[in-house]
């Protein structure tokens, strides 16, 4: 039996073991007092079905067990698991309880599994990026300035012109979303109507849905022609549709949302009671927003930058279609780049050598834009906790 099949049969064995303990405890209260209610019964039996099935189906997907044998075993286990705990329903048992520790256990076995998770994904970052630094000395990889791999050799795989790309396309997205946002969700939640608010919120936060590929199309179709033909040739700074400039005012609106939507609840959840202080001590409403509300909400606002910025750090689609893929050092907002998401990509496509440098450096560039988004996540969770104790 397919695995899937097992499990929609354990499924199904459990949700009949809910209704089964349910009744049986219910029709029991009648004749005596009951520790725990009809419903820890049958959360209580339901979960006794369930969870010896997954843990079979886990340890046969650890031992590469075959499918139908482990899905035989599965459902005797479900069987099993449902027999013994509608056997043991009585008025003392202690149903409630049980179930709590069961909640934990599996709450416990959540965390423990997210956490391994990041373990693995860092480690397994480390050591190929080990594989890579004993083909290609590290010096000429954080300090190299060209970039131009070649599977024939002789490769140069300097990550600073990825890295001036990316941090160049970010800040130009970030100068775009961070004013744009924070001064919409002030406008939201200190002036506008709350019939305003209610719809211009939502329509902000549309954005946030809308597919990269679609930001990318409208970076290529209409932002890149109409820079370069009103912006960049006029002034003899280029001749190209894919720029800098394009992939940063695109992918800036598109964080619009990130900024706005998160800084709207911050300074929504800023207790009254301040404004309300600031105002009866003779502040206007401009004054209490810049002097107060503000400062009061900084380290959430500052969270939600941080957070946009890494969003930023990340995106791919709109580079690929807005900046191009020239990896170059220079300041011109006008020309070609490209960043480090984009060639981690080109370099893991395509059918050449994985043990070979070429494709191993895309696991030194994964583990460094790590490094550059961990930093950011270290800096917002040091000002969270700064400010936090200051306004407490």
């Amino acid at each position: 039996m397919p695995i899937s099949w097992a499990f929609a049969v354990c499924l199904a064995l459990a949700v009949a073991g809910y209704r089964l303990g349910r009744v049986r405890a219910a029709a029991g209260r009648a004749d005596r007092r009951w520790h725990s209610r009809p419903v820890h019964h049958g959360i209580r039996v339901a979960l006794l079905t369930l969870l010896p099935a997954l843990a079979v189906l886990a340890l046969a997907a650890a031992l590469r067990a075959g499918a139908a044998v482990a899905g035989s075993v599965a459902i005797v286990a479900a069987l099993a698991g449902l027999g013994c705990a509608l056997r043991r329903i009585g008025p003392d048992l202690r149903a409630r309880h049980m179930v709590e520790r069961m909640a934990m256990g599996v709450l416990i076995l959540c965390s423990t599994v997210a956490i391994l998770t990041t373990i693995g994904i860092v480690l397994s970052m480390l050591f190929e990026t080990g594989q890579f630094f004993r083909q290609y000395p590290w010096p000429r990889f954080f300090f190299g300035t060209e970039w131009s791999p070649r599977f024939q050799g002789d490769s140069r795989l300097g990550i600073l012109p990825l890295l001036w790309g990316t941090l160049y396309i970010s800040l130009i997205a970030l100068l775009v979303a961070v004013p744009t946002g924070l001064l919409a969700a002030i406008y939201m939640a200190e002036y506008a109507s709350s019939r305003l608010r209610a719809v211009a919120k939502p329509a902000i936060e549309m954005l946030a849905g809308i597919p990269t590929i679609v930001y990318g199309l409208f970076a290529l179709m209409v932002v890149g022609p109409l820079l370069r033909d009103y912006l960049a040739q006029p002034m003899g700074l280029g001749n190209s549709g894919s720029s800098v400039l394009t992939a940063g005012l695109v992918m800036g609106i598109m964080l619009i949302p990130f900024v706005s939507s998160l800084s709207d609840d911050i300074i929504n959840a800023v207790p009254q009671s301040l404004r309300d202080g600031a105002l009866a001590l003779g502040s206007t409403r401009s004054e209490t927003i810049r002097q107060v509300v503000l400062p009061a909400a900084l380290p959430g606002i500052v969270g939600a930058v941080l957070l946009a910025a890494s969003r930023a750090i990340g995106e791919t689609m709109i580079v690929v279609l807005g900046a191009g893929a020239a990896a170059r050092l220079s300041l011109n907002p006008f020309e070609a780049m490209t960043t480090i998401t984009v060639k981690i990509v080109s370099q893991l496509t395509g059918d050449g050598d994985f043990a070979a440098p070429e494709t191993l450096v895309a696991f030194g560039l994964g583990l460094t834009l790590f490094a550059i988004t961990l930093a950011l996540n270290v800096v917002a969770l040091w000002i969270v906790r700064t400010y936090r104790e200051q306004y407490e």
